[in-house]
């Protein structure tokens, strides 16, 4: 299907090189005829590409640390100067400091675990509320966050973003109900397979986790792209009736306890 967005404007947040998840949404979301302001933090647009994907969608990047609320509010108040009210967002941001510094679970260090959350998930309330409080969405507006499996299951190595991660779903449940009942937006999280992105790969034993998903799911571990593809259908007015939910883009993952193959191996 051609056009699915044509004529909707969005914010995409996290697109940092062409591991991205973000970056493919943003390719496919210009392909399908939207139009978008692209963002993130300034340190990631220093290190990142983000201008290369700017010049090939036509998109104006604007710097914003997702956790200042000043950052937001100016970001949302340009967006919205310059389309008008917007009719979705992505949020694709995540980092630990723990994983980063290469802290064991058992021995972390709570200041960067409080970065991690303050990040990787309340930054998605600031997104929301600061969308919220400006009445930048129009109705029937659809909200996007990317999550992983290590919200309800355990993995290791996934550290302290396990936690935020499942406060990520959580926000998405409770600020989901607030906007659907007031303004018509629906909120959601999709829940990917282990993805060969610059953030997951940082993961200590993300190589393990990624061969162990892929041989237990039945369809194999889901493709970045496809995951864009996934969210462009849900930015698009055919899940209008779809929010609140942690939706899995993960090949069958999530429903499978054990498979014959894997235990042959």
């Amino acid at each position: 299907m051609n056009n699915l967005l044509k004529g909707k404007k969005g914010i995409i947040f996290g697109a940092l090189d062409e591991n991205s998840i973000a970056w493919k949404v943003a390719l496919k979301a210009k392909e399908q005829g939207a139009e978008f302001i692209l963002s993130n933090a300034p340190v990631a647009l220093r290190l990142g590409k983000i201008n290369e994907l700017a010049s090939s969608c036509n998109a104006e990047v604007i710097a914003a640390d997702a956790t200042s609320m000043e950052d937001l509010k100016l970001l949302f108040e340009a967006a919205t100067a310059k389309f008008g009210k917007l009719d979705f967002i992505l949020h694709s941001i995540g980092m630990s400091p723990n994983v980063r510094k290469n802290k064991e679970y058992t021995d972390l260090n709570y200041d960067f675990f409080l970065k991690t959350l303050d990040i990787s998930a309340l930054s998605f309330h600031k997104v929301l509320q600061t969308a919220y409080q400006l009445d930048a969405l129009n109705d029937w507006s659809s909200v996007l966050a990317l999550t992983y499996i290590a919200a309800q299951r355990t993995f290791p190595g996934y550290n302290d973003m396990a936690e935020a991660k499942a406060t990520l779903e959580s926000i998405a449940r409770s600020f989901g109900y607030h906007y659907g009942k007031n303004k018509k937006v629906r909120v959601n999280t999709i829940s990917q397979s282990p993805t060969m992105t610059t953030a997951g790969s940082g993961v200590k034993g993300f190589d393990v986790f990624y061969d162990y998903a892929d041989k237990l799911s039945p369809l194999g571990n889901a493709s970045s792209e496809a995951c864009a593809d996934y969210c462009i259908a849900m930015f698009s007015d055919l899940t209008k009736m779809v929010t609140m939910q942690n939706l899995f883009h993960d090949g069958g993952f999530s429903s499978i306890g054990m498979t014959e193959a894997f235990m042959n191996d």
